[in-house]
């Protein structure tokens, strides 16, 4: 069985990826959101978790800001 640490690890990695790939803006948001509800949970069982991917789990916006230069990047 799969430990709650990985589990919201995995998941916040399965939507920062499908964050990424979202043809909307809409679409990119949510993704977003629930990568910043995992990130957060995770945070909350390993406060030594520092990083995730480059991105910082200390606050949602980071995540923002994170797909904001990934979609400049892509531009």
């Amino acid at each position: 069985m799969e430990s709650d640490i990985r589990f919201f690890r995995r998941r916040a990695s399965e939507e920062l990826a499908a964050a990424n790939r979202a043809v909307t803006e809409s679409a990119r948001e949510r993704r977003m959101i629930l990568a910043g509800v995992f990130l957060e949970r995770l945070k909350a069982l390993d406060p030594g978790a520092a990083s995730m991917d480059g991105l910082a789990v200390a606050e949602r916006s980071s995540a923002f800001k994170w797909a904001n230069e990934q979609s400049a990047k892509r531009a």
